[in-house]
């Protein structure tokens, strides 16, 4: 199998209303000799308005996202899809893609109505993140890295400086492609550095694998980000999986407290301790590569704690109810909007077939498609990819709704979830004070945010 290292450089950084600008990606052996590289982009999506601050660290010019010769968003996605397909199967790797670049692509093929959402997942696919490999390495073999620190003294793992601190020369950051090569340079020298490591962090990929290391209810070492720690290792033991998600574990920190203790505990007392400091119960989701490894050592007392937790299963049920009950969903909640409805059920296999026709399809017969799904999400979406791309086919009052949409998205207060006029206002403001950024760049962000408001009431992409 193939790594296939990958970055994004996107509109803003959030998954569900951002999209990626650029995808880059260079497909090596498992030695890392590189066999083929792409670097692909877009131009913006006609509903979303750019964060000022992305763009000053991508270095992408206003008119470079707008510019009618690259493919448009829609376009983008296939192109994706497509290469997702010729390399498979292979490792799809990035650095914190597991919490980005991976939830982008999802929202990327969700929102542009493609089949396979979990592309990277499927046929032979699996994941990998060379940031997680970084915090085990940190913690396991300190000492073959140089490790970058701020003007406080902690240790920083932000690729931009770790890379070049440890021998990569020439280093493009915030570009997509110097990213990968960058991501492919941190994982060689953990491979070669700390192999045996290396093996048991791939393994991880296999959500099984993870399961069966869980199961054991023996001391297991997961190492992560928490809290302000920027790498800490916690010593716990399986305390059961989220009766709604069995792919959300609950790891029971053992240094936290004697499971001993908890048995005879009232309801109050339990629910006093899941609250306490250190957090008792950790939630590990065993699909998305976490770092579990076995102990460097392991105590008698280590032992006897997990003992006790694996033969106290009324124990571990009362721990895991009592996380239930810690975030209860709310009944009268406000809808989410249909980018946040992304994990609503899966298609039904007719609507599935539809939408493989609609990729291949002109607008006219897409809009047909449209109409016919079984999926109110997909309903939505296709509507929108007509007004956004082929917005002659709209009636009368189909454009003017679309123009209201429009013009409510981008003026909605500052509590939305994506890029609103209030909030570029804002971070351009802020950008402007600061004095650190080039002054023509952000005239060109300022009239370029004035230009959208000036097309607001037109129903063409910008």
């Amino acid at each position: 199998m193939n790594f296939a290292f990958y970055d994004l450089e996107t509109t803003g950084t959030s998954t569900a209303f951002d999209h990626p600008l650029q995808f880059a990606a260079i497909l090596t052996d498992l030695n890392f000799k590189e066999i083929e590289r792409v670097n692909l982009r877009c131009r913006l999506a006609p509903h979303v308005i750019p964060s000022p601050q992305a763009l000053v660290v991508t270095g992408l010019r206003p008119l470079q996202i707008v510019d009618p010769q690259l493919p448009s968003l829609f376009e983008f996605a296939q192109k994706l899809i497509a290469l997702v397909s010729r390399w498979s199967p292979a490792i799809w790797t990035g650095f914190n893609s597991i919490r980005f670049d991976e939830e982008m692509l999802r929202q990327l093929f969700y929102q542009n109505l493609q089949a396979e959402i979990f592309a990277t997942q499927f046929n032979g696919n699996t994941r990998f993140d060379i940031m997680t490999a970084v915090f085990a390495m940190f913690q396991r073999h300190p000492d073959q890295f140089t490790w970058p620190m701020d003007d406080t003294g902690r240790v920083r793992f932000k690729l931009d400086r770790l890379a070049p601190e440890n021998g990569f020369k020439g280093h493009n950051a915030h570009d997509a492609l110097g990213d990968v090569e960058a991501t492919i340079h941190i994982a060689r020298l953990i491979a070669e550095r700390a192999p045996d490591l290396w093996g048991q962090l791939l393994a991880n990929r296999d959500k099984r694998h993870v399961q069966v290391q869980l199961d054991r209810y023996e001391p297991i070492e997961l190492i992560g980000r928490f809290g302000d720690a920027p790498s800490k290792a916690i010593m716990g033991c399986l305390c059961g999986y989220a009766a709604k998600n069995q792919n959300q574990a609950y790891l029971f920190d053992l240094d936290a407290m004697d499971p001993q203790a908890l048995i005879m505990a009232s309801d109050q007392d339990l629910m006093a301790a899941r609250d306490a400091e250190p957090r008792l119960l950790r939630s590990i989701s065993i699909n998305k590569i976490p770092v579990l490894l076995p102990p460097l050592t392991l105590t008698d007392e280590y032992q006897r704690r997990a003992r006790a937790l694996a033969e106290g299963p009324e124990l571990r049920q009362r721990l895991i109810s009592a996380m239930a009950t810690r975030y209860p969903a709310e009944p009268d909640a406000t809808p989410r909007h249909v980018e946040q409805q992304i994990f609503n059920g899966f298609y039904s296999w007719n609507d599935k077939a539809r939408l493989k026709e609609f990729q291949g399809a002109d607008w006219p017969r897409r809009q047909e498609i449209v109409a016919t799904f079984e999926d109110a999400r997909l309903r939505q979406l296709g509507a929108r990819l007509v007004a956004f791309y082929a917005p002659n086919l709209l009636s009368d009052s189909d454009h003017r709704r679309y123009i209201a949409w429009r013009s409510e998205r981008w003026s909605a207060d500052t509590g939305a979830g994506w890029m609103t006029f209030e909030h570029a206002r804002q971070a351009l403001l802020e950008l402007q004070v600061a004095e650190s950024q080039d002054p023509s760049m952000l005239e060109e962000i300022e009239a370029f945010i004035v230009a959208l408001g000036s097309s607001i009431t037109c129903g063409e992409p910008f």
